[in-house]
């Protein structure tokens, strides 16, 4: 437990909370209602102000605010405290002979990180600076642990995924990209609800770990005595929602997959499922480019969406191009096609330096050219659709071509964002379809589907053709809040085992002058 050993500054300001429990001083108040938040004092301010011809000095009714202490500076009768609450920063007013002398002798024991109530009427300082004139305040938590140098921000990234609260208090911008995300999450639940869909949730634990292609997390039921999977994906659930009758689904929530971690992976991340009856690949298409354009919109109104290094065009229509054209386009080779003699489609990869397996067929052989040669270079939105049959196992099969799918993925910026087909409905093509993977899962491939004999049980009762549509919320979210990593969107990323010291690795991070602010009030 040494994480929870405190150092010299902790135990000063542990001293200084019991010192206030034996003067009666509860150092952990309870319940206070504020009347406006640090912006809406501004606001009233700034509107109280504007109603009256005197602008200097002018005092508002008071005001009750919260908020957690960034700055304090004393000038003998008078001291000045910054404090922050979600909405941003304003400054206090104290004056000693306002407050009077036990309460202004109180500031001493007040830290930057503790959290104050304060009452009083706003004004507007000789300096311009709107502030609140303190008349009463109040302990509502003492901080043990200072702030990293004085909020000036806590800047070594690993240390910010690991103690995100310390990152949030820290960095108003880490705040904003995650109000962010709940605007951008509720754009999108608003756009889909307002299209007809339903909203549904379905079940977070599996027996089959199906759905799609990917490793599941194991864990074990022990009143049920059987073993169950987090769920790599809702596919197969939502689907026998339509064959249950309803015929627009989607559904917001976490997938889990037993996968590497890098700036566009995490284990546990959102998606948005949709499943559309009557419609097919080219209807989800059109349903991704509204949706996404959509959210976009509100925040890039002429949808030019700067990313990194680059600008990102959103304008409709996005670019549609088959993957098989971009892999000959890439290696030069016209015969290229699913079906063609493997000794063709392995010397194109060794042409272009892509490592394959021998058991890997021509057509996952020129998959792989294209995850390794063409993806990165697909920077605004872009469709690649006809995916071979054998990397798409649920996909409702192309009437052009026996070897593929109707299925598209999108990308953006070199990285997939959706991906959708036509839904396989034929019960007994994928009955074929599942023994085909189990066949793969035998031969090594433990990505390969599982068997689901109730969904083919489902099928048997006839589900409508339909469209089926994943977008990855993450990664939309990272684009449109121009963040490099996924774990900048995602509060508590998963990370590496904790190790020894990062607590005492954040307070080394706080500034000399606070810790001997600490040590001397």
């Amino acid at each position: 437990m040494e994480e929870l050993k405190l150092n010299q500054t902790q135990e000063q300001r542990l001293q200084v909370i019991e010192d206030l429990r034996k003067e009666g001083i509860d150092p952990y108040g309870a319940r206070f209602d504020r009347s406006h938040s640090a912006e809406e004092v501004k606001a009233y301010f700034a509107d109280a102000e504007a109603k009256v011809e005197e602008k200097e000095h002018f005092a508002t009714a008071p005001v009750k605010i919260a908020g957690r202490i960034m700055s304090k500076r004393d000038q003998g009768k008078t001291a000045f405290i910054h404090i922050v609450d979600q909405s941003g920063k304003i400054q206090l007013y104290i004056r000693k002979d306002a407050i009077g002398d036990d309460a202004f002798a109180m500031l001493k024991r007040l830290y930057a990180g503790d959290i104050i109530g304060v009452e009083g009427p706003a004004f507007r300082t000789r300096t311009g600076e709107i502030s609140v004139r303190a008349e009463k305040i109040t302990i509502l938590s003492k901080s043990i642990t200072a702030p990293p140098e004085k909020f000036h921000g806590l800047t070594d990234v690993e240390l910010r995924y690991r103690h995100r609260y310390v990152d949030l208090m820290s960095n108003p911008e880490v705040r904003e990209t995650f109000i962010k995300r709940s605007q951008i999450v509720q754009n999108i639940r608003g756009f889909m609800t307002g299209k007809g869909f339903l909203e549904v949730e379905t079940p977070m634990m599996h027996t089959i770990a199906g759905g799609a292609a990917a490793r599941p997390f194991v864990t074990h039921h022990n009143a049920l005595d059987m073993q169950l999977f987090l769920r790599i994906a809702p596919e197969l659930y939502l689907k026998r929602l339509l064959v249950g009758g309803f015929e627009k689904v989607f559904e917001i929530n976490r997938n889990f997959r037993n996968e590497g971690i890098s700036i566009k992976h995490n284990p546990e991340f959102t998606m948005m499922e949709v499943y559309q009856a009557y419609g097919d690949m080219d209807t989800m298409m059109e349903l991704t480019e509204e949706v996404l354009c959509h959210a976009a919109e509100n925040i890039y109104p002429d949808l030019q969406v700067p990313y990194q290094d680059q600008t990102l065009n959103f304008k409709r229509p996005w670019r549609r191009v088959q993957l098989l054209d971009l892999v000959k386009e890439a290696s030069g080779c016209n015969e290229l096609a699913y079906d063609c003699p493997r000794d063709l489609a392995a010397a194109q990869a060794h042409k272009l330096h892509v490592s394959i397996e021998p058991t890997d067929s021509s057509a996952k052989i020129i998959v792989k050219i294209y995850d390794e040669k063409i993806e990165s270079t697909l920077i605004n939105p872009t469709f690649v659709y006809g995916y071979p049959k054998e990397t798409s196992p649920l996909a409702k099969g192309s009437k052009d071509d026996a070897t593929r799918v109707d299925r598209f993925e999108l990308f953006m910026y070199g990285r997939e964002m959706a991906n959708a087909f036509s839904e396989l409905n034929d019960p007994e093509e994928q009955l074929k379809r599942f023994e085909d993977q189990l066949h793969q899962r035998e031969a090594g491939d433990d990505e390969a589907h599982q068997m689901d004999s109730d969904y083919i049980n489902a099928l048997r009762y006839g589900m409508p053709p339909a469209g089926g549509l994943g977008i990855g919320i993450d990664r939309v979210v990272m684009l449109l809040t121009n963040s490099a990593s996924i774990r900048d969107v995602i509060l508590f990323p998963t990370l590496r085992r904790r190790v020894a010291g990062d607590h005492q690795d954040i307070e080394e991070q706080t500034s000399g002058e606070e810790k001997t602010q600490a040590a001397t009030e």
